[in-house]
């Protein structure tokens, strides 16, 4: 049997202030705690999106970044990002390159429509693939790999159809300067 997945919880300055279940932490009053997300970039100049995986707890079914998840107890933010993106998209950790925090001091807030609230300080990553991916079903329903321009637009068109975190993080130009160069 699996042990269950712990999450760190944060004090507004993102002190890691204890542990918690990750079952337990996105309820309709989820604490603050630390997480990343990870925008990936093929060989072609193309960005992996992916859509939820209709069983998750929040934003089932929503297109999203490439992948995103929480810090273990005792790990940094690098350190999560190679376990865990590896993991949701079938990688080796080997085929993860040139990974680059982009927006270090990204954090927010969001309420889905079933009230379940993601509170994170969660900074945001821009990696490289050559591989193939072969996403966990678990995770991602399906996925896509998309000019990071007309992505940018479709959200600029219509925020209202993607993550509330992907929204934000790709309002800040220093994001859209990584994932279009």
């Amino acid at each position: 049997m699996q042990a269950e997945e712990m999450v760190v919880l944060a004090d507004e300055r993102g002190n890691r202030i204890g542990t918690a279940e990750k079952a337990s932490v996105h309820t309709k009053s989820t604490p603050l705690h630390l997480a990343f997300s990870c925008y990936l970039l093929n060989d072609a100049g193309e960005l992996l999106i992916t859509r939820r995986a209709l069983s998750k707890v929040a934003w089932p079914g929503v297109w999203t970044n490439s992948a995103c998840g929480h810090l273990a107890p005792g790990e940094t933010h690098v350190q999560a990002l190679q376990r865990r993106v590896p993991f949701e998209l079938g990688l080796c950790p080997s085929e993860l390159f040139d990974v680059t925090c982009v927006l270090p001091d990204f954090r927010y807030r969001a309420v889905d429509a079933s009230g379940i609230v993601e509170w994170e300080i969660c900074p945001v990553f821009v990696a490289r693939t050559s591989a193939d991916v072969q996403p966990e079903a678990d995770e991602v329903a399906e996925f896509s790999w998309v000019v990071p321009e007309q992505l940018v637009n479709a959200v600029d068109q219509a925020p209202f159809a993607f993550s509330p975190w992907m929204v934000e993080q790709l309002s800040h130009q220093d994001l859209r300067a990584a994932l279009m160069n």
